[in-house]
Order: C-alpha cells, then structure tokens, then sequence
C-alpha cells in the first residue's frame, strides 16, 4: 500500500510517500481502508519535523481519517462499516493516516454520522471537531448569545473557521480576529460580525482591561489568551485549544478571581466515548454545510506534504481535505 513515511535522520527527519508492507501496520483490532484525511496543524509540525509531534520512527503521520472497515476482530463493527477516528496518538506514536490502510482498536472509532459524507468529516476533521468541543464546553458553562459577544481567534484557520460558522448559527455575534486582513470577506460569509487585527491581541496583557466579550475559542495561546481572559465580561469564559502562537500563557489571577472568568481546557486526543459521538452528531446537525464547503479545499494525497509547511506558515484558509483512495 502507499503511504506518507516519516524517518528519523542524522539532519532530524525525512518524509516521503513510498510503498508500505501491511504487514509492518501496529496492533489494532480493525483494520480500515482509508478514503480520506485532513491536514491539521499538528499534521504540519509531524511533516515538517518542525514541532516534536513524532514520538517513534518510521511513523505514518496524520491524526484523522475517514474509512471503510475491511477487517474486524471487534463486536463494534464490521467490514463495510464507514467510521471515522480523531487523536488517540495517530500520527505520534501510533501509525497514523496518510496510508491507504490503518489497523486500530475499535475504542478510536466512531460512526460514520448520518448526513455527513466521509469527504465532509474529513472537512470538519480534528480542527473542525475541537471547535464543536469549545462551543459543547461554553454551552455547559451556562454562556449564552445574550450575554455578550463571543470572540475567535485564528479565525482563518481550521479551528476558526468552523467555530465562527457554529456560534454564527447558534446566535451569537461573533468577532473574529486574525492576522489576514485579506480574509474579511471569508470571515463575514461563515457568519463573523466584526473583524479585528491580531496585534490588538499580541502585545502584553493588563491584569484587567475593558471588557468585550462573553464568550471565546482561542488556538493561539501566549499573550492572545491572555489577554482574551483579560477583557473577558464578568463570569464569562475562554474554551482554549491551542498553541499556534506558543504554550506559555503570561497573564495574572486578576481575570478570575475579580471577574470570575473561567479558562475552560480542551482535548479533542482522549475525549470519552460519549462526548466524542456527541460532537458529531452535532455537527452533522448544527455546521451550515455550505459554510463548510466554501472553507475547505481539497488536495490529491501525492500533494499533502508540500501542504504541510503551508499550514505553519498561515498560508492555508479553513480546511484541507486530502483525497487518499477514490
């Protein structure tokens, strides 16, 4: 079977799309042919070698698919099956999906949701999947749209492009800010209300600013969270779910123990069972499909790679979906 091949080096790391012995696949229970993938951020740093994803070499990068069951050892499913896995350490320590085959347990998958093709999961994948996680854990909070603004950062990126259409539908007014002036149209069009430079998020956080929004995804982190929770109105909360910017966060208690903001952490790897097919039945229900096909892009396998460097370089708008098997 072909497949995207990651191999440690003297220099760090090689990539390239070879053929792979079946044979060679890890332990799992079900074996899938994969139909399609995604390309997440994670995803870019694993291809790249420019973030410390890979945790075992040769390892078959990408953390999401979309498939066919071929081979069943589990009650869970069975062959002709159409399912779909997210995290579970595919791509890091697990052989992962850009392979037109991948063996898992069963535990990883979930059903393929009616009303959505395996192509449009992959539109939603991973990113798109964190974004109805951050909108699950603002609603259980108690937010709601008339409380006040809720705020995206990103906005153009995967995560931020599905988030801003998901809270658009659901009622709020949603300020989207990134660093692409040139995407205000994109942005408006999923359903954003006003737009804002990063910058005004970029430099160093005040313990207390003005408020402005009840409600925030963020997949920045660094100073843009801080000073999101910052200027975060009174018992409102931020949903973070990424790094894109870096992984300190230089911000005081002031937020929460004077206004008593709530920073809510989001893990879309390890999410239980339950939540996981809660998510996605919701976003087969509640993501303007629409919305999601002018976000997304689709690429031919043989093209993912050269993508990769693309998405850390903010060179990607939305989604990329990546054909694997017709």
């Amino acid at each position: 079977m072909r497949a995207i091949v990651v191999e440690k080096t003297d220099a760090g790391q090689s990539v390239a799309l070879k053929t792979f012995d079946e044979a060679d696949l890890m332990d799992g229970d079900v074996t899938v042919r994969v139909t399609h993938s995604t390309l997440n951020y994670k995803d870019g740093l694993a291809l790249t070698g420019r973030g410390p994803v890979v945790r075992r070499f040769p390892m078959i990068p990408g953390i999401d698919f979309a498939g066919v069951v071929e081979r069943s050892d589990s009650d869970a499913y069975k062959p002709g099956d159409a399912v779909i896995l997210n995290g579970w350490g595919t791509g890091e320590t697990h052989l992962g999906a850009y392979a037109e085959k991948s063996r898992v347990k069963a535990d990883w998958l979930v059903p393929l949701p009616s009303g959505l093709s395996p192509a449009q999961a992959m539109a939603i994948g991973t990113a798109g999947y964190t974004a109805m996680l951050c909108v699950m854990a603002l609603e259980r909070h108690g937010l709601k749209p008339e409380q006040g603004p809720a705020v995206v950062t990103g906005a153009a990126g995967g995560v931020g492009s599905v988030a801003i259409s998901l809270l658009a539908g659901a009622g709020w007014h949603v300020i989207a800010s990134t660093g692409r002036e040139q995407e205000a149209d994109y942005l408006k069009g999923l359903g954003a209300k006003e737009i804002i430079a990063r910058q005004e998020l970029a430099g160093a956080a005040r313990p207390l600013a003005k408020e402005r929004w009840a409600a925030g995804v963020d997949s920045v982190g660094t100073n843009t969270l801080a000073n999101l929770l910052s200027m975060t109105r009174y018992g409102g909360a931020i949903a973070a779910c990424g790094l894109a910017g870096g992984m300190d966060l230089p911000t005081s208690v002031a937020p929460f123990i004077l206004r008593g903001v709530s920073l809510l952490g989001i893990d879309s790897v390890m999410a239980p069972k339950a939540r996981r097919l809660e998510a996605w039945a919701r976003l087969a229900r509640d993501l303007d499909h629409a919305k999601l096909a002018a976000m997304t892009t689709t690429v031919a396998f043989d093209d993912v790679i050269a993508k990769g460097a693309d998405i850390l370089d903010g060179k990607v708008r939305g989604r990329v979906v990546v054909e694997i098997a017709p």
